[in-house]
């Protein structure tokens, strides 16, 4: 068994949790900001191929304690770096620390990539070359207190990349986060879906995904291909196995609509070139004035921050306005409306039956859910 670890977005370890465990992961233990599991080299492939909710799968290949500067370099030192990847190789080391006694952790990472290219030249008489950009290996260190933990990164590019949306908008959310949203509203593939805020498309680019049962990892490469234990005919099997058990393209009860033409321009080229623009409807217009494409079902939005919208004053003057349009014209639908911005919760003039704190990045944000029921509540 080998120990991983998996960052995704704050707000999402119990999910995330929930679908290593289904996967067959063991010792699976949520903290802040991911998960801990142990697994076999099968279970790290399909995790980084099948999951839509990780940031990355990281293998531990050190967990000691250290006091000084001095104790990090030798534990890096100590490790046999050149069983894990080939000289010739680039790497890249990132450090994150918390509650880190040690003054400089930019310092730190030019420690440790001294220790690893100290100990091929050492073995090898030679050394690697590091690239910040695209390296061949990343070389996670993160320090807690007095603990040291060592990670090789298996997936490369962060698993929100998924290699299929690559025209953004401003303020764009990430794959992973989307995904993870459309598991809250508790969506399912068949139950009519809108983004009328839809942006590049992530929500409707996820969905058409989940519904047709693409893996999100089927569109890109893994940094655990260029390791030396890497065994190519198993992880062929995998990615084999997932492409057979693809659904056809169809069309779906997946609605998007933006008020900007240029938002409208991104989110079809997105879902051209994921091969996925039959499967949605895509309409411009202002989320005010569009009707329920369907009886009921689930409206989800990202909310813009600002820039998209104009100023704060102006958002103050829409969120009123925005769930009069959601009285009158989505009974029976739920919404779900994701928002950086408190100031909703006295403007909206709904009460949300639930409200979910998520991160999207270092923002401190709110999915907040209104079960719509049609005409006004408040007494006339």
């Amino acid at each position: 068994m080998t120990d991983f670890f998996a960052p995704c977005p704050r707000g999402l370890e119990r999910l995330l949790c929930d679908d290593l465990t289904a996967l067959g992961a063991a010792k699976v233990h949520g903290v802040e900001g991911g998960v801990h599991f142990s697994g076999d080299w099968t279970l790290c492939y399909r995790i980084n191929l099948q999951s839509r909710i990780a940031s990355r799968i990281l293998w531990r290949i050190a967990d000691t304690q250290y006091r000084n500067e001095q104790d990090i370099y030798q534990a890096v030192f100590d490790l046999q770096w050149q069983r894990w990847f080939e000289v010739s190789q680039t790497i890249r080391v990132n450090t994150t620390a918390i509650r880190c006694p040690l003054k400089s952790i930019e310092y730190i990472t030019l420690l440790v990539k001294d220790a690893v290219c100290d100990r091929f030249r050492a073995q090898c008489n030679e050394r690697p070359s590091v690239d910040t950009l695209t390296p061949d290996v990343r070389i996670h260190v993160f320090l807690e207190d007095s603990r040291l933990m060592l990670y090789l990164d298996t997936s490369g590019d962060a698993l929100f990349k998924r290699g299929v949306r690559q025209h953004t908008n401003i303020a764009p959310i990430r794959e992973n986060l989307a995904a993870g949203i459309l598991r809250l509203c508790k969506w399912q593939p068949g139950t009519p879906l809108l983004d009328p805020m839809c942006g590049s498309g992530t929500f409707l680019i996820e969905a058409a995904q989940m519904s047709l049962n693409i893996q999100p990892g089927i569109a890109r490469s893994f940094a655990f291909e260029k390791l030396k234990n890497f065994d190519a005919p198993r992880w062929l099997a995998i990615r084999a196995e997932a492409i057979a058990a693809q659904l056809p393209v169809k069309p779906l009860e997946i609605y998007g609509s933006d008020l900007y033409g240029d938002a409208m321009k991104a989110s079809w080229r997105n879902l051209t070139e994921a091969g996925l623009a039959e499967c949605v409807q895509l309409k411009q217009a202002n989320i005010l004035e569009i009707s329920a494409p369907a009886a009921n079902g689930i409206l989800v939005a990202n909310l813009p921050y600002g820039e998209r919208m104009g100023e704060l004053d102006e958002l103050a003057e829409l969120y009123p306005k925005l769930g009069d349009a959601l009285k009158r014209k989505f009974g029976g639908w739920t919404a779900y409306l994701f928002t950086a911005d408190k100031a909703i919760l006295k403007l909206m003039r709904l009460s949300p039956s639930k409200r979910t704190p998520l991160f999207n990045g270092a923002i401190e944000c709110r999915l907040l859910e209104y079960k719509i029921v049609a005409g006004s509540n408040r007494t006339k």
